[in-house]
């Protein structure tokens, strides 16, 4: 054989073999990738393996590696002279609140103060909002007050930690005054880091005159509660004393990151299940927010280790978020929402919330929107794991004997707490229309009207207190972390997303029943028909009956996974076809129009109750009930809206 001719077919056979290496390397299964199929589902097993590995001494751990080692108020004289100084920090109890490390508490936001508000004589309420001050006589409105200290408390807590630690008590300086910061024009915010303390409170209120606070307004502090101002003829301060504020903040701007961990999914990586906490915390913060890192960080130890092992990779992404700033406004948060608006809005299939991850050792529950889709991914969940105190319940049991409700499709269920703006899930929430949810072991509602726990935001938020009072053993943390994961595998390896619609049709239904039992008398006066609502409602009822059907033909026979995709998309955009961004312009971040602030006391569209609310003050302006049929137009154009997103495509 010629010399060329051996050569030729050794390159050729070179080649063949390099060829093979090539397609070997992209066609065999690497050893640390599970195999993946377009028709990857939710594996009960995998989800068992999950929760069991979820190991309480690791979130207790991780909640102990954290290092957990505040301008006074003086009360003078007509003259100036120093008549009483509250304490400058928290009381060294425990050791912890000595460290020198604690920041000391301050007004976040608040300018500087001098001048006619930094010495004015003191008033007392609860947390004040317009609806305590019409309670006053006269009626007050808050953003016009001026010239006056007003100190504000909470409702005693639950007795499992010491009395002396169960105020927290709050001080606030309104003016209608406005300030720039950082060349923003701002209110002039509440103090609400700048307390006295426990003991200088009691001194000042057990000293307040003036008439009697209303019952609803008598704290626990063993003094009788007056509204003021000034002071006792007979007490410790003369009459006309004052209280001296003094603010010494600096306009500065500082760092603050947002730390992302992401699990590519294997069959829809561009489809996002978002698992999110915040970092930062006012001062030790063992339970806000640490308690929800420790849980964060063990569901991602348990998640990446099967991912490194090769035994699991999620059908869609997952993606952890520490997120910074949280304290000062959801910055943190908020700022990855509107930087990734478009994307997220696109792709983001739900949003899992983990903030404070225990309240106190007694009950599970989950705050979502009740009758919202995500409400059957949170009770499945619940229904799976063992309740930390008694295992032959679930967490849902336990749930469900603290803190119920009765729905006209399911029968006595657990009651969900409502999404405000408390938390890093608003943003996702209320901005982008993304399904939330937030999770927690808290109060049995059926025995105390605790908003927080008691050592909230102090130096008392310690490692000790939680694993001595909260949670020894913290059995509930691993309960939090089990529901939890257990969300997130739901919701980012079922096949179909186990959103339930129809859970928005008893929602709606609702919501128009109040609508026209207490709204329906009022709006005949100016000639303004329920009825566009009754059919878009009704129109909503009839789309989501249809796709639960198509939804389980699918199940039943899932080879198309154009359809799956399809059927998932429509779950997926549910909750951003209630968003209207012209819906309440006074309240940019607000576009969900059945869950934006509602100020009426009609559980119906909140943008309808509250036009309705101010069009009975003013019966005679026809503005106002223009404004009226603005919002109804609204509410029935984002129902009509919902009821397409689910209608079969054309």
């Amino acid at each position: 054989m010629q010399w060329w001719k051996v050569t030729l077919l050794g390159v050729g056979l070179a080649a063949l073999f390099g060829l093979g290496i090539i397609v070997g390397h992209f066609a065999i299964p690497k050893k640390d990738e599970p195999t993946s199929s377009p028709l990857q589902d939710l594996d009960q097993e995998l989800l068992g393996t999950v929760m069991s590995q979820l190991d309480a001494n690791r979130i207790q751990e991780n909640l102990r590696w954290f290092k957990f080692d505040p301008a006074p108020f003086p009360t003078v004289n007509p003259g100036g002279t120093i008549l009483f100084s509250a304490r400058r920090s928290e009381e060294n109890l425990t050791g912890e609140q000595g460290d020198p490390e604690v920041v000391q508490p301050y007004a976040a936001y608040k300018p500087r103060i001098s001048g006619p508000c930094s010495s004015c004589p003191l008033m007392s309420s609860p947390i004040w909002t317009p609806k305590e001050s019409q309670q006053l006589s006269p009626p007050t409105n808050p953003s016009r007050v001026q010239g006056e200290l007003r100190t504000t408390w909470a409702q005693p807590e639950p007795d499992r930690v010491p009395t002396r630690l169960q105020q927290f008590l709050r001080l606030l300086c309104t003016s209608s005054r406005h300030h720039v910061l950082a060349g923003l024009a701002l209110p002039q915010f509440p103090v609400t880091r700048g307390a006295p303390g426990l003991t200088s409170s009691l001194c000042l209120l057990s000293n307040l005159r003036g008439p009697v606070a209303p019952a609803a307004w008598q704290g626990a502090l063993g003094c009788q509660y007056r509204l003021g101002p000034g002071f006792l003829d007979s007490g410790r301060f003369p009459p006309d004393s004052q209280v001296n504020v003094t603010v010494h903040n600096r306009v500065e701007l500082r760092n603050s990151s947002n730390v992302l961990g992401v699990i590519r999914g294997a069959v829809e990586p561009d489809r996002y299940v978002l698992y999110g906490n915040h970092r930062d915390s006012w001062v030790h913060g063992a339970v806000d927010p640490s308690s929800g890192t420790a849980v964060l960080l063990e569901i991602s130890r348990v998640l990446g280790t099967l991912v490194k092992k090769g035994k699991w990779r999620p059908r869609r992404s997952v993606v952890f978020a520490s997120w910074g700033a949280e304290e000062f406004g959801l910055i943190g948060s908020t700022e990855f929402t509107e930087e990734f608006f478009t994307k997220l809005q696109e792709r983001a299939v739900a949003y899992i919330n983990v903030d404070i991850a225990v309240f106190i050792h007694v009950g599970a529950t989950g705050r979502g929107l009740p009758g919202d889709p995500a409400q059957s991914v949170i009770f499945s969940a619940a229904k799976q794991v063992p309740a930390p105190e008694n295992s032959a319940l679930t967490v849902y049991d336990r749930w469900l004997r603290h803190s119920n409700r009765s729905s006209p499709a399911h029968g006595v269920i657990p009651s969900l707490g409502s999404l405000g703006s408390g938390s890093d899930y608003a943003a996702f929430l209320h901005f982008l229309g993304i399904t939330s949810m937030d999770i927690a072991y808290t109060y049995d509602r059926s025995k105390t009207s605790a908003r927080i726990y008691p050592t909230y935001h102090t130096a008392f938020d310690t490692f000790q207190y939680v694993e001595r009072f909260l949670d020894p053993g913290f059995i509930s943390h691993q309960a939090v972390a089990r529901t939890a994961a257990n969300a997130l595998l739901r919701l980012s390896d079922s096949l179909l997303l186990p959103l339930n619609v129809s859970d928005y049709s008893e929602t709606l239904r609702s919501f128009l029943q109040a609508a026209q039992d207490t709204l329906g008398p009022l709006l005949t006066q100016p000639g303004i028909s329920l009825g566009p609502l009754v059919s878009a409602v009704g129109r909503f009822e009839q789309a989501a009956a249809a796709l639960h059907q198509r939804i389980e033909t699918l199940k039943n026979n899932p080879s198309d996974p154009l359809k799956v995709r399809m059927v998932n998309d429509q779950l997926m955009l549910l909750e951003r076809a209630f968003l209207n961004p012209r819906a309440f312009p006074e309240k940019y971040y607000y576009s969900h129009v059945l869950w934006a602030p509602r100020t009426s006391s009609v559980p119906t569209f909140p943008g309808l109750a509250n036009a309705c609310e101010e069009a009975s003050k003013t019966p005679h302006d026809p503005e106002a009930w223009a404004k009226v049929r603005k919002q109804l137009s609204i509410a029935v154009m984002a129902v009509e809206g919902a009821a397409a997103t689910l209608e079969p495509v054309a």
